[in-house]
């Protein structure tokens, strides 16, 4: 496993660089940079079709800046200034723990003061150059592609939250133990609570600039699958500690031709830090634990799954024409193989009226159901615009 950027280039091309990127959150940048790209492409799409249209904003040119812009760009130059310098001149403690370090309140005040006074300083500059003798205010149109930027981080800091939210509730046991470090450490994070949460603030930016939520809704459906395989890989890579169960039957022969690690892998130098491991001999450092038993690596099957359910999607969208349907597709596709993967996946069980379950087999079959409702709703809704047509 990879437990940072480091350690992944050093394993490709035998070089050491020491970089302070972690992989899990390497390929969680990238997943939104997925997920971003492919929003981006069917905003454009549906607003060639005419599903949805530009909107106007008024903006105000050439005014002074306010107290509170200089304040803001103040506070951002000193939180920057306070952590960069101190990473600056305390490089090795940040490449051995960038998640506590960053998270820390460790700092340089003097590095703070500097870019506070450098940021506060630029924002004022710039606005003086574009002032005006009399402020303009106008109208501009504005694309719904151009939104991205605010529902980039509306979904990044929703989905966080929901992401750590439901990971709580699903290891009760371990939030009372430790609630501060589980809600705000960088691990341990549920997939449905992020795309519940997240979504649910997405919703909100879409609505508001007039965009109907059946309509946001199927934009984002291909998108969430291509970010969630391309977030899986994050957690193959690194060993997070999302794996399936232990796996010691023998290789099928029809996977001869596929790596031992396809079928079932130690997950050695991950990242979980789970002191039930076994210890890797000669290794010198943090990451030196594998598994005692193999196990399903199931997040390496997701990611094959999803990249293939994110391609189906794709090539399905032109020919959808009713709000809603893509996404009711999505969420069938996404719940079947999230419930389908709990079968082999370690996870904590809840048992109501002798049944056996787990949050994410529960979420899945809400979301099938969720998804047939919004596919039947759908269709009926058409036929009734149909008969009323004629």
């Amino acid at each position: 496993m990879f437990p940072s950027i480091s350690s992944l280039i050093k394993y490709l091309f035998g070089f050491d660089i020491p970089l302070p990127i972690q992989t899990f959150g390497f390929f969680v940048a990238l997943a939104f940079m997925g997920g971003y790209w492919a929003f981006t492409e069917e905003f454009k799409r549906k607003e060639k079709l005419g599903t949805i249209h530009p909107f106007e904003k008024t903006v105000t040119t050439g005014k002074p800046i306010s107290m509170l812009e200089l304040v803001g760009n103040g506070v951002f130059g000193f939180v920057l200034g306070y952590k960069v310098l101190d990473m600056v001149f305390n490089y090795a403690a940040l490449i051995n723990d960038p998640q506590d370090f960053i998270l820390s309140s460790r700092g340089n005040f003097i590095g703070g003061i500097i870019l506070a006074a450098v940021f506060a300083y630029w924002a004022y500059a710039e606005n003086k150059k574009q002032r005006l003798p009399v402020p303009v205010t106008k109208k501009i149109k504005v694309h719904p592609h151009e939104l991205m930027g605010s529902i980039l981080i509306w979904a990044a800091f929703w989905g966080f939250a929901g992401a750590k939210l439901f990971n709580a509730l699903e290891n009760w046991g371990e939030f009372m133990r430790d609630p501060i470090g589980m809600l705000i450490g960088f691990s341990g994070l549920t997939f449905f609570g992020g795309l519940i949460c997240g979504g649910i603030a997405v919703l909100y930016i879409a609505r508001k600039h007039g965009i109907k939520p059946l309509t946001m809704l199927d934009i984002g459906g291909p998108g969430m699958m291509l970010s969630y395989a391309i977030g899986r890989i994050g957690c193959q890579m690194s060993g997070d500690g999302d794996w399936g169960r232990p796996n010691l039957a023998p290789k099928p022969h029809w996977l001869s031709w596929a790596p031992d690690w396809m079928w079932a892998f130690k997950f050695p130098h991950n990242v979980s830090m789970d002191d039930s491991g076994n210890k890797i001999p000669d290794c010198v450092g943090k990451y030196c634990n594998e598994l005692k038993l193999p196990v399903f690596p199931t997040s390496f099957y997701e990611t094959i799954i999803c990249l293939l359910l994110f391609l189906f999607l794709w090539s399905i969208r032109d020919r959808i024409k009713i709000p809603g349907i893509m996404f009711g597709i999505y969420l069938i596709l996404a719940g079947i193989e999230r419930f389908l993967i709990e079968l082999i996946r370690v996870n904590n069980h809840y048992v109501v009226a002798g049944i056996s379950f787990t949050q994410a087999e529960l979420i899945s079959l809400c979301l099938v159901i969720g998804g047939i409702y919004l596919i039947i709703s759908g269709l009926n809704r058409n036929k009734k615009i149909a008969v009323h047509g004629q």
